[in-house]
């Protein structure tokens, strides 16, 4: 079976431009680019750190844990690729889309998206996999590199359907474990989940780089409705009856109050964050991130 294709041909020529990145605090300084050099299991001893879950157990120093008794990793500099994680939200809200475009959801940009990281992660010879949440479950392809490793990973975005609510908190503390320090972790979803945030944030604080792009509709950034409307929340199915003009100034109002209280949100952790709407082309968060402006600092 041949794997699906999610991206454009005009978006596709535009990934030449591109290149995958981690950033990582520089003594409080904030964020530069990664080299080829990175730290991990190798000849050159770097340093010792504390054990975190995804390290290796071969990797821990049994003669100083015998010492302190407490569980150290020896880090040496080596020559290694980027591991990209790329983690779905694709709950029930992912289903939502444009009326004027039916056949585009949230949850297609996420696909399109993720498939452009995996091409750029492709042409750079880095690992990549994929975790994605729907209905309370995981969908996962452990991180691999090479062309077969991206059809299964499409093969699984094809796959996905939009449902249901997000991870419990076990499951999400589960896909915490799965992911190794030191990765790079892109969130693709709406940013409506409290512990898919709350994932983030522990992400990030256990060293793993992560970087969020929201989804959002036109008509959650417009709010263009006229007249008496129904507005149904996907996931709880509660419907609220409202007259679109009359409620347009204070929707907009909060809407974009909680917008920002997002953003400070993730930065206050470390995590870079940008929109995508779904009227632009599907690569513009990516080219904000990993192209020419974004490599020169955190936007």
């Amino acid at each position: 079976m041949s794997a699906p294709d999610f991206i454009p041909a005009e978006v596709r020529a535009r990934l030449a431009g591109m290149r995958l990145f981690s950033r990582r605090a520089v003594q409080g300084h904030g964020f530069g680019l990664h080299g080829s050099r990175s730290l991990g299991s190798g000849m050159e001893f770097a340093q010792y750190r504390g054990y975190e879950p995804g390290d290796e157990p071969r990797a821990i120093d049994w003669k100083l844990f015998a010492r302190s008794d407490r569980f150290y990793v020896r880090e040496a500099e080596r020559e290694s690729p980027l591991t990209l994680w790329l983690l779905i939200d694709a709950s029930a809200s992912m289903a939502q889309f444009d009326h004027p475009r039916p056949n585009y959801s949230r949850l297609d940009a996420a696909r399109s998206l993720a498939a452009c990281a995996i091409e750029l992660a492709l042409r750079q010879g880095d690992r990549f996999g994929v975790i994605a949440v729907a209905g309370g479950e995981v969908t996962a392809v452990e991180a691999g590199s090479g062309p077969r490793q991206r059809d299964r990973c499409l093969l699984a975005l094809a796959g996905l359907r939009a449902g249901g609510s997000w991870a419990e908190a076990p499951l999400a503390a589960a896909i915490w474990r799965r992911i190794p320090a030191h990765a790079l972790v892109l969130m693709l979803g709406d940013g409506f989940d409290e512990i898919a945030i709350e994932l983030s944030e522990r992400l990030a604080a256990a060293n793993r780089e992560v970087i969020d792009i929201r989804i959002l509709t036109t008509e959650e950034r417009d709010f263009p409705f006229r007249g008496g409307i129904r507005f149904r929340d996907p996931e709880t199915g509660a419907d609220l009856l409202s007259d679109g003009e009359a409620v347009r100034a204070d929707f907009l109002r909060a809407f974009g109050a909680a917008r920002s209280a997002y953003s400070a949100r993730l930065a206050a952790a470390g995590i870079l964050t940008t929109e995508h709407v779904l009227d632009e082309p599907v690569d513009a968060p990516l080219r904000r991130l990993f192209g020419e402006s974004g490599r020169s600092g955190r936007r």
